[in-house]
């Protein structure tokens, strides 16, 4: 086997004896071994038990039992994912020894549901980033050219999808986490609705705005892990008890009748030209497709990346202080005292971007600049979610770029933070509104680096937002694999 298949085949065959979920992961594990040195994707790995389960799973199949709907396919988890008999690092050196005691939520699943999780992804630290660069282990590669960025911050979940070292990753999406690497990997990323994903386990950054979702090679794969992991949860107060339908179902019914909202904001002229013309392409396949594309403006769009940052700083700055050098986590060999193992503690385990963001949401949460930052970006949240909510009374689904720019090359903007936020501007109003999005490949540019479009949907109507991108997928071929054999 030269190529992954997809999740949804893989599994199939297993259940059928064409193959076994041991040659599966084995597989898995080679693939792995061969292109991980190049991409470097992953931070661990869990052979050991991923290669158990996969036992289990061909013991099931040979005696007749039922086995789970992601029956042998291996998996790669985001190192924000808690995982028992794991270290989660979350990328930094603060968490570099702290052993999982526990699963998340979505891991629980996954075993459920008899998948192979074999290892767990590179990130940008604390999932701080658009480039995967602020890793304190190592930067990720992009699969499809080692000297690019792959996207952040699950750049290393987005970058073992592409590679086909494994068929299916979940990542974490704060301001576009997964959306943004999913579009310059060439690869499929959903975050779905806020409260739609349980985040018990998932390693906080901004609790009002992450999301676990998944990554894969196509939206059927996407959909099918979106069923495992979706559902209510009482370990997390955030968790929506709403219905949770079968999102394979339907996926196929195309795109005709559907309107589909342009938003005038999203393209505009800071937006790469090769993405506007890429997307708009898009667009017209859907015209094709017997969609109807209807003008529509949000006209809050150019404060959403300000707002995000002070709302996202502000909500680490709180979530972050709990890494003292005391509870858990590294601690300073060097103290004096208590204050000063403190400083030392953090001083030497967080990474620069880390630092900068603690520091920019303690500022806009101090007494005398609440109201003038943190209060006027809440309402600023407020009025986003409001032109959202006019935009869907009109259309079933908004289509528009995802990045402003093509992938960039390694190191090119690590040291220029204003650069890096602006690679989010067309992805954070979504988290800010809680709404689900989805990253679909669209086109490649001149030097053969992929880009992607956004889909963004209404509440909970995650299963719309698929049979959107679904559509677009069957009419086209622009999910195809980079060149590792």
């Amino acid at each position: 086997m030269t190529d992954y298949p997809s999740a949804t085949s893989i599994r199939d065959s297993i259940i059928k004896g064409e193959c076994t979920a041991l040659d599966i992961a084995a597989e898995a594990f080679r693939r792995i071994e061969k292109h991980d040195p190049a991409v470097r994707a992953f931070i661990s790995h869990t052979q050991k038990t991923a290669l158990d389960k996969a036992a289990e799973v061909d013991t099931k199949i040979s005696r007749g039992k039922k086995v789970g709907a992601l029956a042998g396919v291996p998996v790669v988890i985001k190192d924000n994912i808690n995982m028992r008999g794991t270290k989660t690092t979350c990328a930094s050196r603060i968490l570099e020894n702290y052993d999982s005691p526990y699963d998340a939520f979505v891991v629980k699943r996954l075993l459920a549901e008899d998948a192979v999780i074999v290892g767990k992804a590179n990130m940008d630290e604390f999932a701080m980033g658009s480039s995967c660069e602020n890793s304190a282990f190592h930067p990720t590669h992009n699969p499809w050219n080692p000297g690019y960025i792959p996207g952040g911050s699950s750049g290393g979940s987005a970058a073992a999808v592409a590679a086909r070292m494994t068929p299916l990753s979940l990542g974490s999406d704060t301001g576009g986490s997964i959306r943004q690497p999913a579009a310059l990997c060439g690869v499929v990323g959903i975050k779905a609705t806020y409260g739609r994903v349980s985040r018990y386990g998932l390693v906080a950054f901004g609790s009002s705005l992450d999301q676990i979702g998944p990554i894969a090679t196509n939206v059927r794969d996407c959909a099918l892990l979106l069923n495992v992991i979706a559902g209510a949860d009482p370990n997390d107060s955030t968790s929506a008890d709403v219905p949770v339908p079968d999102f394979t179902e339907g996926i196929d019914g195309g795109a005709k009748g559907m309107k589909l909202g342009v938003p005038r904001e999203y393209f505009v002229d800071d937006i790469a030209p090769e993405i506007t013309k890429a997307v708009k392409g898009a667009l017209d396949v859907y015209k094709d497709c017997g969609a109807e594309l209807v003008d529509i403006s949000l006209p809050h769009t150019p404060y959403a990346n300000p707002a995000y940052h002070i709302v996202a700083d502000a909500e680490a700055s709180s979530n972050l202080a709990r890494y003292d050098g005391i509870h858990y986590g590294h601690r300073s060999e060097e103290a004096e005292n208590l204050i000063d193992l403190y400083s030392r503690s953090r001083t030497e385990g967080f990474g620069p971007e880390v630092k900068r963001r603690i520091l920019l949401g303690t500022y806009v949460l101090s007494a005398g600049y609440y109201d003038a930052y943190y209060l006027r970006a809440l309402k600023v949240r407020t009025l986003i979610r409001r032109d959202f909510d006019q935009a869907f009374k009109r259309v079933d689904a908004i289509v528009c770029p995802i990045t402003p720019v093509p992938p960039f090359k390694l190191g090119e903007r690590i040291d220029d933070p204003l650069q890096m936020y602006y690679c989010d501007i067309l992805t954070t109003p979504a988290n800010l509104a809680g709404l689900p999005a989805l990253s679909l490949p669209c086109g490649f540019t001149g030097d053969g680096m992929p880009i992607g479009m956004q889909l963004m949907g209404r509440p909970f109507d995650e299963a719309t937002l698929l049979r959107v991108a679904r559509a677009f997928e069957a009419a086209t071929d622009f999910n195809r694999a980079p060149a590792l054999s």
